[in-house]
């Protein structure tokens, strides 16, 4: 079983549908979890939204801290436009992510970043799989 740690600004957005979606395409054999650098005070409301349009409810998710613990439990961190304020940590792989910021987007403009989301986290536990 592989952890997979996904990062972005304000944990509001990119992280929390990669994390959602990780969990949906990995059935139990992987583990997710998410956090913001800054973290903002709720998850963006297009992103509840776009999500629950997939029967995926989020809406008591909460945006939380990024800690050093979290990089230490994963096996691969993806970031997503944290840049320098992700801690590093020897020895984990670090993909990153180039994916627009969700927050005050178009509909669409959510839709299709959870789109390419789902598509990435579906080749990553794919990945892990192996």
């Amino acid at each position: 079983m592989a952890r997979a740690l996904f990062v972005c600004l304000h944990n509001a957005g990119r992280s929390q549908m990669s994390e959602a979606l990780f969990r949906r395409a990995a059935e139990g054999r992987h583990q997710a979890r998410s956090a913001g650098t800054t973290p903002a005070d709720r998850v963006h409301p297009e992103v509840i939204e776009v999500m629950s349009e997939l029967g995926i409810d989020i809406t008591r998710r909460n945006p939380r801290k990024l800690s050093r613990a979290d990089a230490e439990w994963a096996d691969v961190v993806v970031t997503m436009g944290c840049g320098d304020e992700c801690p590093y940590i020897p020895g984990k792989r670090y993909v990153d992510w180039d994916l627009a910021d969700p927050k005050n987007q178009e509909v669409e403009t959510v839709r299709a970043t959870r789109d390419e989301i789902d598509r990435r986290v579906r080749a990553l536990a794919e990945e892990l799989d192996r």
